[in-house]
């Protein structure tokens, strides 16, 4: 999966918007005001850091090579995605949808009213 088609897939959820609060190089993929996904633009190496379950971001940390703990973030919560190939592009969907839901699930009700997801 390209940085590219990731982030479409990031700006095809319900309320997602693309930010810069850390400049030019990082895309903020935010719900809510909430982010829920990085996308570092100037690495030569593309990734994405997104927000996981503490007890499910150390199973996939093991089971993949490609999931780090998140550079610059949190190391409990959040886990660096490589994107390049080392996890199929499944998956990459998957955490997206995952990190985007954990994001909403905290929002308000109201909030998750007006996007839609009651």
């Amino acid at each position: 999966m390209t940085r590219d088609e990731l982030l479409t897939i990031c700006l095809g959820l319900p309320g997602a918007e693309e930010t810069y609060p850390f400049g030019e190089e990082v895309a903020v993929m935010k719900v809510g005001g909430k982010m829920f996904a990085l996308v570092p633009l100037s690495e030569e190496a593309e990734s994405v850091n997104l927000k996981c379950d503490p007890g499910r971001a150390l199973e996939l940390r093991q089971a993949y090579p490609g999931i780090l703990p998140g550079h610059h973030q949190d190391k409990r919560h959040w886990n660096t995605v490589a994107l390049d190939g080392s996890v199929e592009d499944d998956v990459v969907r998957g955490l997206v949808a995952d990190s985007y839901d954990l994001v909403l699930s905290g929002l308000p009700r109201g909030v998750r009213e007006e996007l839609g997801a009651g």
